[in-house]
């Protein structure tokens, strides 16, 4: 068996243990990992989140970025399962609550440890998360709008399938992630969102493998993040990020480029906003966090979305789209980004339904580099209302001057006559 790491960068230097029980189990690989996450009790006043936590009153730059009014006229994600196969989903936190279907999760980590000692999993049914991980994921894609709080999910009708098979101390494995997708799919999950990845190749025709193609062949969309360890260049291929039919998503920050620590390599498809991502944790309110963790969902959600309008459409059909309608800073694809930066709404509009698109063209694409626009978050006077004072001042001071001028106008003229009756000179 193979470990698996989940996405999110916050928390890399945590130490963490892998049980005996999984390390004398059969391996598919020598290769193992640790889970990378932010501790679940860290101190409030160091920066770091706490579960629960105050709520993010203001609407986040991810969904800033996109014109919600517009894509929700197109779809909700009303009628779509997205599976969120992670640390749990913890349905505590108001947003989440009648998002999640809890009689379709489950727990897939093993409830004892190496020594044959109970252990404490949590909800049978995947629906506590001690962690907060995956809480984060299943935020981004179908948190229920809140009043107090500008963040949302970006399929807010869409409904969650928790599956727990991992935790803090790394004891998810490919074996328990390739259960996993199969519970999913037996669930009836129409979108599976993975944030996690093993530390190297596995063998091929891999129990995990199978498993992605079994779910592909059942009309399935597979989202995976493609992996942090892209510092300094670094291309390393990531499982099942990188199996044929998944659909590899790195992170980009606010200019649309690549963020420093996003996995690069020719399997990502494309990116999505992965830097300072608001989004719920276990117990109520949010926190921000990065990583291609939290990219994966935001292009689940868009995923969600289009199977939601065009339920015939194949998987490949709905990543071709995804892939197809993306902001690209080249015509073609590149290993950074893939075929760009995630447009919500241009997946959604840009679209023919009797022909949807086989595979992305690279003379089909949108080829601009800039990044969309950002609303900014005003607390006082707004750009527009500021450059009307600003008019209105200009055009005063105008009038105050043609009037000064032509006071001045008149004092000399009456100067004159007065001298000029006088006798004196001008």
């Amino acid at each position: 068996m193979t470990q698996t790491t989940a996405h999110g960068p916050a928390a890399r230097n945590g130490s963490v243990r892998r049980s005996a029980a999984l390390a004398a189990a059969t391996a598919l690989t020598a290769a193992t990992s640790v889970l990378a996450l932010p501790p679940a009790a860290a101190r409030a006043d160091d920066g770091q989140c706490t579960f629960p936590s105050k709520n993010y009153a203001g609407r986040p730059w991810a969904l800033q970025r996109v014109n919600l009014d517009q894509l929700w006229a197109q779809s909700t994600g009303k009628g779509v399962r997205v599976a969120v196969i992670d640390t749990g989903v913890d349905v505590k936190n108001p947003q989440l609550r009648n998002a999640v279907e809890a009689s379709r999760g489950s727990n897939l980590l093993p409830d004892k440890n190496g020594k044959g000692e109970k252990i404490d999993r949590g909800s049978p049914k995947g629906i506590t998360d001690t962690v907060g991980h995956g809480t984060r994921v299943a935020g981004i894609i179908a948190a229920r709008p809140l009043k107090g709080t500008g963040f949302v999910g970006l399929a807010p009708d869409a409904t969650i399938i928790p599956v727990k098979q991992n935790d803090a101390e790394g004891d998810g494995t490919s074996t328990t992630l390739a259960q996993a997708i199969d519970h999913a799919v037996s669930e009836g999950a129409g979108v599976v969102n993975i944030s996690q990845d093993t530390a190297k190749a596995i063998e091929r025709d891999s129990l995990l493998e199978r498993a992605v193609e079994r779910a592909v062949g059942r009309g399935v969309v597979v989202v995976a993040s493609a992996g942090n360890d892209g510092l300094g260049g670094n291309v390393k291929v990531t499982y099942p990020a990188s199996y044929s039919g998944v659909l590899a998503v790195a992170a980009s920050d606010r200019n649309n480029e690549r963020a420093p620590f996003s996995q690069s390599g020719d399997f990502v498809g494309v990116a999505a906003p992965g830097v300072d991502m608001i989004s719920t944790v276990p117990g109520g309110g949010h926190c921000s966090d990065n990583g291609t963790s939290f990219s994966a969902p935001y292009v689940a959600a868009v995923a969600a979305l289009l199977k939601s309008k065009y339920p015939r459409w194949t998987p490949g059909e709905i990543v071709a789209q995804i892939e197809q309608t993306a902001e690209r800073s080249v015509p073609g694809r590149d290993r950074l980004v893939g075929w760009g930066v995630v447009d919500p709404v241009k997946a959604l509009t840009d679209v023919d339904p009797a022909h949807p698109v086989q595979s992305p063209l690279p003379e089909g694409g949108v080829t601009r580099a800039e990044a969309p626009t950002v609303t900014p978050l005003h607390f006082g006077e707004t750009a527009e209302e500021r450059d009307a004072r600003l008019g209105t001042y200009v055009a005063v001071g105008a009038l105050v001057a043609v009037a000064g001028l032509g006071g001045t106008a008149v004092a000399v003229r009456d100067a004159r006559r007065r001298r000029s009756r006088t006798g004196g000179t001008a």
